[in-house]
């Protein structure tokens, strides 16, 4: 006779606990932000710069996007007991990071258009009244950088102790929605300092295309971020995990166990630290599913586990369908 109830056995589906040092940073940039686009794209149109003006209206984009990310952290958060979400919300944050980079790439684009047309319609530049205000930007861009921060430093990470290598995990457990906020504010700050060379090479040696060929340079190199930040977040979204080295290490304990062999093998993250995997085994004597889940206690990032076992005279012989 069973002497426990059906909710002993439920467990909670909260495997992402949110940034909120994260999410306040984010706000706090993004008010910064709107004031300086406000400032720039003002100064821009006055002395007829290109660059300055680019430089606006890209951070102006970027408060959009920043303001993504921040309702990212606020729609998690304030959904994360909800249980329609299987595996809770995490992935709210991702896809916030994921529309950042597409509007980062969007940006990239029109500079790269707004630039080509500045090189065949050229106009003359109040160099000195744009150098103030791109300086400025400069400075607010270097200040944001710091708030926002480029990497999450909300977790403390001890990997040691449980006895295997986690080196791969470098980069993987980055708050993407986060880098996709500290890209935004790198690339304003990129083309301020590619503004101020535009604008001193305007001013001492009179290279007027100076100015809109930065603002190609800048461009190639923001769509270099972007493609980056869209493969992650991507991937993620996809459940396109299936490369990840914990596959491996996950195949190598359940295999040493006995005869044990691996027949099918599906993991996901569903956190910015945490997998959530399916694993169906055969063995000539399968143990309890308890038994396996033991086995893999080593690897604290797996939070939610389903084991199959199936009885096999010839598990040795099976085909192995998972790689």
């Amino acid at each position: 006779m069973h002497t426990k109830d059906i909710s002993t056995w439920r467990h909670a589906h909260l495997f992402h606990a949110g940034n909120q040092r994260a999410e306040r940073r984010t706000w706090v940039v993004v008010w910064i932000t709107l004031a300086m686009m406000t400032a720039e794209i003002v100064a821009g149109v006055l002395c007829h710069s290109m660059a300055l003006l680019a430089d606006g209206w890209h951070m102006g984009t970027h408060a959009g996007a920043l303001g993504i990310a921040a309702l990212a952290y606020v729609l998690a958060r304030r959904h994360a007991a909800d249980t329609r979400y299987a595996f809770g919300t995490w992935k709210i944050e991702i896809l916030g990071g994921f529309a950042s980079a597409v509007l980062l790439g969007a940006v990239a684009v029109g500079m790269v258009y707004m630039s080509a047309d500045r090189l065949l319609h050229p106009q003359a530049i109040r160099c000195n009244e744009a150098l103030v205000v791109a300086v400025i930007g400069l400075a607010v861009n270097l200040v944001c950088a710091a708030i926002i921060g480029g990497h999450d430093d909300h977790h403390d990470h001890d990997h040691d102790r449980h006895g295997y290598d986690h080196a791969h995990h470098a980069g993987r457990h980055a708050d993407l929605n986060l880098r996709a906020a500290y890209l935004h504010v790198v690339a304003d700050a990129l083309t301020s300092v590619l503004a101020i060379i535009a604008l001193l090479g305007a001013k001492y040696a009179h290279w007027q295309f100076l100015d809109p060929l930065m603002g190609i340079v800048g461009a190639v190199m923001i769509i270099r971020w972007t493609y980056s930040l869209l493969s992650q977040t991507s991937g993620i979204l996809l459940d396109r995990e299936m490369d990840s080295p914990l596959v491996g290490n996950i195949r190598k304990t359940l295999e040493a166990d006995a005869d044990t062999r691996i027949s099918d093998i599906h993991l996901w993250r569903v956190g910015q630290e945490a997998y959530a995997c399916v694993i169906a085994l055969v063995a000539s004597q399968p143990r309890d599913p308890v038994h396996y889940k033991a086995l893999l206690n080593r690897f604290p990032e797996l939070v939610h586990i389903t084991i199959e076992p199936h009885a096999c005279s010839t598990p040795d012989n099976r085909a192995r369908t998972a790689q």
